[in-house]
Parts: structure tokens; sequence; C-alpha cells
């Protein structure tokens, strides 16, 4: 009977050590490359005809951040992305009808790559991005900056770090046309939206930050017209420059003001229930949206009843 109660208890001890171990794989070391190929690890088709091909994915069970290789439509051309996945408590990423991949940052969104090509983590610190024949498409350009690693963090920013854990470089500095919960968009950046759901390169509109308020732009004229703005008058009050920052319940405009201190104004977003994140689309409209047993727009922030122009 001991016996028995004895072995009883070491299995259930090993099972629970064994169901303690994280399945995630968040972080990768200098000299790493990975291959977009279709026998690659972690590699998920959905019946939307997206596929993804993810390198890095951090957390389980649930919407989790993921980065590698995406593709959507006929998945001749890849972009490198950070992505919203589903996965389940292993880690894995699962594949409901309606829960297709969420791109939130890519890195070459006017060079997409094929089949064949290649990211390399380098020795000297550099994270490079070649096509399928060689050429370098795209790289932080963070060779001889002391990196020591790459990591996707919970929040969803990629980041490049040092011996000391400083961030060298992160995806949240080089925003293309989506924001996440936390992230900032700050002066001198701005989100451009795709010229459709399957065609990334930059399209007709952008939104940007100034010292003096939130706006949208039509890129096609000369100079570019104004479609939306958001105005914040009275003295600054910082040094900082100024920036918009997503939070839970509102998109903050910190325009002559700057954290802890209250925003200067702000655009409301319902409470997060669950994954959010913010997109401007093709269409000019910056839009949030939320998982709930599928994606849902939750709110239009440059609705009809906001200063658009």
């Amino acid at each position: 009977m001991k016996t028995s109660f004895i072995l009883s208890l070491l299995l259930a001890l090993f099972l629970l050590s064994v169901s303690a171990q994280p399945f995630d794989y968040p972080t990768a070391n200098l000299s790493t490359t990975w291959t977009n190929n279709v026998s690659a690890p972690h590699s998920v088709t959905f019946t939307d005809g997206s596929t993804v091909r993810a390198i890095l994915l951090r957390g389980s069970f649930g919407p989790r951040f993921a980065c590698g290789f995406y593709c959507n439509g006929t998945c001749d051309s890849y972009l490198f992305a950070v992505f919203i996945v589903q996965t389940n408590s292993g880690s894995g990423i699962v594949q409901p009808a309606i829960g297709f991949p969420q791109v939130v940052w890519s890195a070459n969104r006017e060079h997409p790559v094929k089949l064949g090509a290649k990211l390399n983590l380098n020795e000297a610190g550099d994270l490079v991005l070649q096509d399928a024949g060689g050429s370098v498409v795209w790289s932080t350009n963070t060779a001889g900056k002391q990196v020591t690693g790459m990591q996707i963090t919970d929040t969803g920013n990629l980041v490049l770090f040092d011996t000391n854990n400083v961030i060298v470089w992160q995806s949240f500095d080089h925003p293309t046309d989506s924001l996440v919960p936390g992230q900032k968009l700050v002066e001198g950046q701005k989100l451009v939206a795709s010229v459709s759901p399957t065609n990334w390169g930059k399209g007709l509109y952008s939104v940007e930050v100034t010292n003096k308020g939130l706006f949208g732009y039509l890129e096609t004229t000369n100079p570019r017209r104004v479609y939306y703005r958001y105005l914040v008058n009275g003295p600054d009050r910082s040094k900082e420059r100024s920036y918009v920052r997503f939070l839970n319940g509102s998109l903050a405009l910190f325009i002559h003001s700057a954290e802890p201190s209250r925003p200067d104004g702000a655009i409301r977003v319902p409470l997060a229930s669950s994954a959010q994140y913010m997109k401007l689309m093709p269409d000019g409209h910056l839009i949030v949206l939320e998982w709930q047993s599928g994606w849902r727009v939750v709110a239009d922030l440059f609705g009809a009843s906001r200063r658009r122009m």
C-alpha cells in the first residue's frame, strides 16, 4: 500500500512539474537563422488562406503575440511580422475558423519575400532579412551595438537586447499601421494604412502626432490634406516629444504634458475584456478590434461624430 501511494505521489509530482514547464519560445540567441519553408516548425495554415511560421511566441492559452513569416491570399509573398494568434495550453497555434492571425507590425511591407527567404540574427547582433535569392531586404542595423539576443514581449514588442537587458532596438519605435495596448505613437512617427488587406504597400492615409494634436492625412495631395484633427491648445509643460498612448479605455493624448501627468485629451475606447489592437484601415478609419470569439470592431475613433474633415 505504501509503495503504491509513493508511486502515485511521485507520478503526480512528475505530471505537475511537466505541466508547469513553459512551452512558449519567446527568446533567441545570436547566430540563429530561420528559413521560410513549408517544413518549418510552428507553421500553421488557416482556412482564410493565411499562413504563419512562428519563430518566437510568448505565452499560452488564448490570444498571444508571436513573430515570424506571414502570408495571406495566394501566399506567394511573405512579411516578417508580429502577429496575434490563438494558442492552446501548450503554446501550440490553433486554427479556429474565426481566429485568423492579426498582423500588428511588419518589417518589409514594401518588399515582401518568397519561400526560401531567411531571417538571421547574426554574430554581430544584426537582425537581417534576406529574400530567397540572397538579397538583403531589411535589417535592424544594430551590428556592433552589443546585442546578445532577441525577444517578443508580453505586450507584442519585438526587441533586441544587450548583456544588461537594455533594449537596443524595438519594433515599437517603427510602427506600421497598428498600435497595441501600452504602445506610444510619438511625434516624428506615423501610422500608414495599407493599400488593401492583401496589398501591404503604403496606402492613401496616415496618422501623426504633432505639438498641436493628433492628425489624419490624405497622402495623395500636395500639400497633404488633413481629414481628421484633434487639436490640443495650451502651453508646453513637458520637455518630451508629444505622443499618444493606447491605454485600456482610451487613446490618451500627451501633447503639452507627459506621464504621470493627466493626458491633455482622450478618445474613448471600450474597456478591454480580451485582446485588443488598433489599426489604421485602407479607407482611413482608425478602428479598435477585440477578440470576442472572433475579431470584432469595437470602436471607430475617426467616426462621423468625431472631428473628421
